[in-house]
């Protein structure tokens, strides 16, 4: 009898473990094709992508002028232009200069790799082996293809070319539509889905628009002070090429950890080209005490709430993200991982804490909506 019912648990254990894992492999398979769809449809889904992000940090002025009596169509035309005569200033005063030094920029960096490995060369490391050698050559092959590569894409941009400029063009105009209608999209899709859909949906996107918008914000502030303080310090030391790099600082501030390495290896390298060991190793003092403080003091009081993810996961993420998209998947990584997090955490809620059974008969799809 014993022996029966054990055969019989085993037998359902194995029926539970293989309809899970048919589960899974249909969810793998499902998030495959949405990605291949995506990755099909890219060249309407960047100006989304870029349009959202643009959304979320153009919102608050947005919502201030909607609750001082401005219509919706107003608010959004004012906050549109108001955010094009900056985007415009900005590349006036700031992108043209640094696309005048960035070939500078590239070949100091360059320049300062090359006498890293002259210093690994010489006494006290003496680094005579051929196999490290080829080893370190292989490892600066590989960063000084990495430093074109985001320099270009820094500096540059796809802005030169005719699809950056649809990019730019699409991006301001669903920022437009995004600004001017983006409440009524939780109401109505709540009227379009089914069932608990109905409910779950909502209540999942509005979540991951309030995370979405706490990392963009922040993250644009840190990396302006950021960028303010590493580039008073370089200003200070008389280091050339100040505003490329305090502008390569800002815009590594998107890419957590990683892009923060990045930037301060920049940095170091054209003070030590430029002005020597002494002044780089102060740049390198300089740029770990403005890390310090972002991490301890600037993040924890700019960040409302964090994004609830461990620095391995972010690393691992920024990893991922930068090996199948380059600087494009490296810059989307964290608030795609955020996102993640946000639909897990709802579905862990729901599952410890299912939902209890209506008391007058009426159906939980009619239950308002949190907003």
């Amino acid at each position: 009898m014993s022996a029966t019912l054990s055969s019989q648990k085993t037998a359902t254990a194995l029926r539970t473990s293989a309809r899970v894992s048919v589960e899974l492999l249909l969810v793998l398979v499902m998030t495959a094709v949405v990605l291949w769809i995506m990755g099909r449809m890219w060249s309407v889904v960047w100006p989304l992508i870029v349009g959202l992000l643009l959304t979320t940090l153009t919102w608050p002025l947005a919502r201030f002028l909607r609750r001082h009596g401005w219509r919706p169509a107003l608010a959004a035309s004012a906050v549109t232009v108001l955010f094009l005569l900056v985007a415009t200033g900005i590349v006036a005063l700031i992108a043209v200069p640094v696309a005048s030094q960035s070939g500078e920029l590239a070949d100091g960096v360059v320049e300062g790799i090359q006498k890293l490995r002259e210093w690994a060369a010489g006494p006290p490391l003496n680094i005579g082996d051929d196999q490290i050698t080829r080893a370190f050559d292989t490892a600066i092959a590989r960063i000084q293809d990495s430093i074109g590569s985001m320099v270009t894409t820094v500096v540059t941009g796809v802005s030169t070319v005719f699809n950056g400029v649809v990019t730019a063009v699409l991006a301001l105009f669903l920022m437009f539509f995004f600004l001017k209608d983006g409440p009524r999209f939780l109401p109505w899709l709540t009227r379009q889905l089914p069932g608990r859909l109905a409910t779950d949906v909502p209540v999942v996107a509005s979540r991951g628009w309030d995370t979405l918008g706490a990392f963009v914000r922040s993250q644009a502030f840190v990396g302006l002070l950021d960028a303010v303080l590493i580039g008073l310090g370089l200003w200070i030391l008389e280091v050339p090429l100040v505003l490329p790099l305090a502008v390569l600082t800002f815009v590594s501030a998107f890419v957590p950890i990683v892009g923060a390495l990045f930037a301060g290896l920049v940095a170091v390298l054209i003070a030590l080209v430029s002005n020597g060991l002494t002044d780089a190793l102060v740049v390198l003092a300089i740029i770990v005490v403005v890390q310090q403080l972002e991490g301890n003091v600037f993040q924890p009081m700019i960040q409302s709430r964090g994004l609830g993810l461990h620095a391995a996961v972010v690393l691992l993420a920024v990893t991922l993200g930068a090996s199948l998209a380059g600087v494009v998947g490296s810059l989307l990584a964290v608030p795609v991982a955020a996102l993640i997090a946000v639909v897990w955490n709802y579905l862990r809620e729901q599952l410890s804490d299912p939902p209890q059974e209506p008391e007058t008969g009426e159906s939980p799809t009619g239950a308002a909506v949190p907003s």
